[in-house]
């Protein structure tokens, strides 16, 4: 199935990294964004997780793993978008990234995206109480709940638009739920 077709603003770039709120969509338009600029999509979840795992998400690679693995893909082709968070452990890939998209949505949209997606991926049954995966389930619904509340964890909103500022010195279009905004790269 291919992606549906998104609107992109005019911009000049060939190395894309989109991010933000779980749930917003980001996967989802790096896809759509890759297949209509004829590049290479990467996500950042193929570099954390050992997905080869039958239980995708539930093991993390080494973050000096997770490093040699994406600079060796990103460093296989000009041009590419990278979709997902590497804030912390892939700093270091801030200074490829000619732009940046930073994706949200309302919260009730992004918990029912989720709520669909992990459906899909993984059965309704599995997720229930007395699934054997309704427990990692409401953790993760818990986690995505709070990412837009003040914390001191990695993925937050504030944490990962400070690091957007402090890292990435290039435009960062702002995607709220389909809106575009264009903020200077000081923001």
């Amino acid at each position: 199935m291919n992606p549906p077709s998104i609107d992109f603003p005019q911009f000049n770039a060939s190395r894309i990294h989109i991010m933000g709120a779980p749930g917003s969509g980001i996967t989802t338009m790096g896809q759509c964004l890759a297949e209509q600029l004829g590049v290479v999509h990467f996500d950042t979840d193929n570099y954390h997780w050992i997905t080869s795992d039958p239980e995708s998400y539930r093991r993390r690679r080494n973050p000096d793993h997770r490093r040699q693995l994406l600079s060796a893909d990103l460093s296989s082709t000009p041009q590419w978008i990278l979709t997902g968070s590497l804030c912390g452990w892939g700093d270091v890939f801030a200074p490829l990234f000619d732009t940046v998209i930073f994706c949200t949505a309302p919260i009730e949209i992004r918990m029912e995206r989720i709520r669909l997606r992990e459906i899909s991926r993984y059965g309704e049954a599995r997720l229930l109480p007395g699934g054997n995966l309704n427990g990692v389930y409401l953790k993760f619904l818990q986690w995505v709940s709070e990412y837009d509340l003040p914390s001191e964890r990695l993925r937050t909103f504030a944490f990962e638009m400070n690091w957007v500022k402090k890292m990435c010195h290039v435009p960062v279009w702002l995607n709220d739920n389909g809106v575009w905004q264009l903020q200077s790269p000081e923001m």
